[in-house]
This record gives C-alpha cells, structure tokens and sequence, in this order.
C-alpha cells in the first residue's frame, strides 16, 4: 500500500499572517511623516541662549524638497488676520532643538514641493530672536525657535517641514489613486493629520487638513472596498474547503464493499493536495473556522483508511480461504487425470467445476494460477479419452458401413402399405442391427436415429389398426348410434306435435335439438364404417 503524505497542521493565523510589502514599507512612510526637530524657543527670561549647531543646520537642510504645489494647493483657504497690536502670546520655556530624521524614499516620489517664503509669510510671523508663530483664522500659535539666524532663515526652517507634510500627503494621494493597499495608509494618513494638528509647521494647514481629511474617507473607502473583496474571496475559499470537505465525508460513507478502492484512494489523495494547496496559497478563513474544517476532514480521511484497512484485511483472509479450497479441488483433479473409466470419471469432473464456479475468488494473481493447474489436470484426462475414442471410431469403422446398409433397407419400408409385411421386415432388420456391433461416437446418434424413425412410423401405424379393429370400441359405437336414432325419432314426433299445435316456441325448440342429434348421428356413423 502506498504511503500516504503527513496530514498537514493547520497554522494559526499570527503564522500564516505574513509581512507584506505594503507593512514593510509603513515604518518607512511614518519616519518620514515624523516631524523634523525644530530649534527649541529659549525662554524670554532665559540669560542664554542656545543655538543650533552645524549639525542641526545640516540635518535641516537634508530634509526632503518638498513638491511644488498647484494652483489649490497654493492658494490660502483664508486671508490672513494682520498682526495683533495687543501682547504676544507667552513663549515655551525652552525649544531645544532635536535631530532631524530623513524622510524615507518613497515608492513613487511626488513633483517636489516648495512653498515660496513669501507666500508663506501669510501664515507666519517671525520676531527678531528666531520665534516663530503660525497665523490661522486671526489666532497665532507659536511653532519654535531658529536662533542665530535672519527672520527668513527661521521661516524657511518650518515651511521646510510644512512642505515635508505636503509631500507625503501628495504619495499618499498618488496612492490612492493607484488603488493600492490600504492596510497601512489610514495609520499614516492620520499621523500626518495629527502633526498638522499640533501647529509646529508653517504653511496653509487648513487647506493641509482638508486633503488629509479627504484622504482619510478615500482611504475608508479603498478599505471597504478591500473589505469586500476579500470577504468575497473568503466566501469562495469557504465554499471550495467545504466541498473539499463534503466530497471526503462521502467517500468515508460509503459501504467498504461497494467502494472501488484504487480511484478512491486516489481521489482522497487528490482532495488532501487541493487542502493542502488552498491551505498555503488561499485567504485565511480563520483559526476556529479552518481547525473546525481541517478537523473534518481529518476525520473522513481516518475513518476513510481505516475502512480500507479492514476491507484489505478481510479480502486478504478471504484469499487465504479460497486459495486453501482450491488446492483442495485441483488434488482431487490431479488424481482423477490419470484415471481410464471415462463415463465415471468424466461426471466426476463435472461436479468438481461445480465446484469451483461455487467457491470463492482469490486475488487475481493467485486464481489465474490455481485454474491453469485444476485445468491442466483437466486436460490431461479429456486428452486421453479423446485419443481412445480415437482408437475405437476407427475399429468401428466396419461396423459403420454394416448398419448404413441396414438403415437403407429399413427405409424400404416406408410408406407403410402391408402393416405384417412391415413388421416383417422391420424385425429383420432389428436382428441384424445388434449384430453389426458398435459404431464411432460421431456417428452413432446419426445412425440410431434413422432407425428410430422407421420404427416410430410402423408403431404409429400398428396403433391406428388396432384402434379401428378394437371390438369393445365398435360395440360402444353402435349402442351410441341406437341410442341417438331413438332420441331423433322422439324429438321428431315431438316436432310433428308442435306444429300441429301452432306453437311457434316449441317448433323452434325440436327443430334446434333435432338438427344437432343428426350432426351426431352422421359423425358416429362414419366413425362406424371405419370399424367395417
């Protein structure tokens, strides 16, 4: 029996899960959403200062260009509310100034964008110390500090890092409209909404806001849509386990007796490969629905094996038996094959194929082998009585010619026109048949039954004369003829009454039986002569 291959185990869904390209890429797109360190802001009251160092400056200036915008891009959601007469706003304490991070490659790199400064001085006011403020919708919101450096230094510094956002905002946008994946991009999407939120850049953030914003429902659709997508491929996946399923549940099912073995092996095989293929290349369906899947499955295919465990062993232990009782039949005729009483011996074989067509098969190797040895015995016996047969038709051969010629004359006889005469000679004939001694098998029904006939003929006509000349059968035949010409003399009085009495019924009545008394009477008359 062949082996079959391990069943396989159903792996959980953390292990089948899989780092996609599209996960793999997310670290790089939230590092490059992270926001670029700004200088720190030294407090007012601080008696020094700190200022960047030329790595900062370095780091600041290794952030990505950022794509030029259109024509909406570009353009203010809002005007600008002039600059406030009244107090500033209290600065932080302290605005040290962090290392930049570089924004990773993107996959499709956006036009780069670059905010001019003066289009950006809009949305900024920027004192003599490097602080920096954002104007949105007449309220300021301080975003940092560039000291040691000119008013335009330090806005450049955070229209840099607006124009950073804008750019993965742009690859965002390229991507949906590529209908990429969506796994990853809502994650990123609102990481940038929430940098934006946090007013540390310089730029139109409200027009920023609203594209994130319409990004995030683009996304929310692309997701819904995935969503339906892979229930759908779910559904199908389901339905296929589910037949893969079903199929095996009814080869297990089915009577062990009645099952063609070889295909269904080889069908519960297949089935295995199709789990296990759809296992490792189809969607997850999920732990507790493929464990409740697999775990049919896996029953069928035991209880599958197990029947035809069994059904093997019995067909081996019945193999065993019909093989043992087939010996038993080819000794008895191997004894009988060299035996010379060929009537005896001949039934004797008879009863043993019998035998054989009675007893039960052993596997097809096996019986092929005990039947060429019970036929072979066979052979040898029916050979050699076919070889004396042989011997004796041509012994007989005489005999042969000798009846031929008595079955000539006994043919003489027919027609029968003496019945003695014919008896004579048929007798004579049958004297000198007995004597001619046997004739060749092939010929002896040929010859018997020449002779039969012309004896059937003589006896058939004996019967007939004995039946004409019988005197108890011609004394029943005349009393029947008195009897009957009394009757038709009655009822033909009987006639001559009615009709002198008018009566029309009863002259009907004697007429009818009158005229079938004389259809008997003519019948047992003519039977009568046949008797003269």
């Amino acid at each position: 029996m062949a082996q079959e291959p391990a069943e396989p185990a159903v792996p959980s869904d953390a292990a089948v899960s899989g780092t996609t390209a599209q996960e793999a890429a997310a670290p790089a797109e939230e590092a490059a959403a992270g926001e670029p360190a700004a200088p720190e802001a030294v407090a007012d009251e601080a008696p020094a200062e700190e200022t960047p160092t030329p790595a900062d400056e370095a780091a600041a200036e290794d952030v990505p260009a950022a794509a030029a915008p259109s024509a909406a891009e570009a353009a203010p959601l809002s005007t600008p509310s002039p600059q406030p007469s009244g107090p500033r706003p209290p600065l932080p304490t302290k605005m040290a100034p962090r290392p930049l991070k570089k924004a990773a490659t993107p996959v499709a790199a956006p036009v780069a964008h670059s905010t001019p400064l003066a289009e950006a001085a809009r949305f900024a006011r920027v004192e003599e110390d490097g602080h920096v403020f954002l104007l949105v919708d007449g309220e300021e919101y301080p975003v940092g500090q560039y000291p040691d450096a000119t008013r335009e230094e330090a806005l450049a510094y955070f229209v840099r890092k607006y124009d950073d956002i804008v750019s993965q905002v742009a690859l965002l946008e390229q991507r949906v409209q590529a209908k990429a994946p969506a796994s990853d991009m809502a994650k990123t999407a609102k990481h940038l909404r929430a940098q934006v939120g946090e007013r540390k850049v310089v730029g139109d953030v409200l027009a920023l806001e609203a594209r994130i914003d319409a990004l995030l429902e683009a996304i929310a659709g692309l997701e819904k849509a995935e969503r339906a997508i892979q229930d759908e491929l779910k559904a199908k996946e389901l339905a296929a386990r589910e037949a893969i399923v079903a199929e095996a549940e009814d080869l297990a099912g089915r009577d062990p007796s009645t099952v063609q073995w070889k295909a269904s092996s080889t069908r519960m095989n297949e089935l295995f490969e199709l789990w296990k293929a759809a296992q490792k290349n189809g969607p997850r369906l999920g732990r507790g629905t493929e464990d409740s899947l697999w775990k049919r499955f896996r029953s069928a295919r035991t209880v599958f094996d197990r029947h035809r465990r069994a059904y093997f062993s019995q067909l081996d232990s019945d193999n065993a038996e019909a093989k043992q009782a087939k010996e038993a039949l080819i000794k008895r005729a191997e004894q009988l094959s060299g035996s010379t009483d060929w009537g005896q011996t001949a039934a004797e074989y008879r009863h043993l194929m019998d035998e054989w067509k009675a007893s039960k098969r052993a596997s097809r190797k096996d019986d092929d082998a005990l039947w060429a040895r019970f036929r072979a015995a066979q052979d040898r016996f029916f050979e050699a009585r076919k070889a004396a047969n042989e011997a004796v038709d041509e012994e007989y051969a005489g005999n042969l010619e000798a009846k031929e010629a008595l079955l000539r004359e006994a043919q003489q006889i027919l027609p029968i026109r003496d019945l003695a005469a014919a008896k004579k000679a048929l007798q004579s004939v049958r004297d000198r048949w007995d004597e001619a001694g046997k004739v060749p098998r092939a010929d002896m029904g040929r010859i018997d039954a020449g002779l039969r006939k012309v004896e059937d003929a003589v006896k058939a006509a004996d019967d007939e004369h004995w039946t004409k000349t019988n005197p108890e059968t011609k004394a029943r035949t005349n009393s029947a003829l008195s009897q009957l010409e009394a009757t038709i003399a009655q009822l033909k009085d009987d006639l001559a009454g009615a009709e002198r009495a008018g009566d029309a019924k009863k002259i009907a009545s004697a007429r009818e039986a009158l005229a079938a008394r004389e259809q008997w009477l003519d019948m047992l008359q003519r039977s009568a002569q046949d008797f003269s």
